[in-house]
């Protein structure tokens, strides 16, 4: 048997072939998930309570925090780029043909919705380059702001960059940190709509059924291996 492509997914065997599972997430990229799950989750909680009146020592959790935060997304970044295919995420020709046919089927202009996608939807690739935009723009602004504050590396200096170019960098930080709120939310109610539990569990455990399979996804678009 040759060696499957880089990123392809694996079949468990099983006695149900019905039953057969698909590997959909590697044990790595659940737990950078997961990283990256927690580590917003603290930093958004250790941005806003204080605002809203819950009073504790946050400055230390959020830029411990944050650093996590980046080094989760460096290595994310290094693994999708060479152990990783691209083209299972990014947005094609087909996700856009899939995206009229939603928005024709939700304006009840047609009557047939979307063909059956590969590994990845429409909706999950665009909520996933929205949080890689943001997170990105969050991390980067972020880590700038750590020239401010004091740890046992460095001493803070507020005069690395001009009041202007702060001022841009506070804002952006802080446009980020709002979008966050709503879109992980969003992407919360989502995995736990009935229809979506598959997901949410292969999330957690890295595979679906061969039956889940079939009825989710077009084979032709998502190819496993035997």
């Amino acid at each position: 048997m040759t060696e499957p492509p880089k990123g392809s997914p694996t079949l468990e065997a099983s006695g149900n072939p019905a039953a057969v599972r698909i590997v959909r997430h590697a044990l790595a990229d659940r737990v950078f998930h997961w990283v990256t799950a927690a580590s917003v989750v603290v930093l958004l909680g250790t941005a806003f309570l204080p605002i809203v009146g819950v009073q504790f020592s946050w400055v230390t959790i959020h830029w411990i925090t944050g650093l996590v935060l980046i080094a989760a997304v460096l290595f994310h970044t290094v693994r999708a780029l060479f152990w990783q295919r691209l083209r299972s995420i990014w947005i094609g020709r087909a996700d856009l043909r899939d995206a009229i046919a939603i928005a024709r089927f939700a304006l009840r202009l047609s009557g047939e919705g979307p063909a059956k996608p590969g590994k990845y939807s429409f909706a999950q690739k665009l909520i996933h380059h929205l949080f890689a935009l943001v997170v990105l723009v969050t991390s980067i602004t972020g880590a700038l702001m750590l020239v401010r504050i004091d740890t046992p590396w460095w001493r803070r200096n507020p005069y690395w960059l001009a009041e202007d170019t702060w001022g841009v960098i506070y804002v952006l930080h802080g446009l980020g940190a709002l979008m966050l709120i709503t879109m992980v939310m969003t992407h919360i109610y989502f995995a736990l709509r009935p229809e979506k539990l598959l997901f949410t569990r292969s999330m957690i455990r890295g595979w679906i059924t061969r039956k889940e399979y079939g009825e989710h996804h077009d084979p032709k678009r998502w190819q496993i291996d035997r």
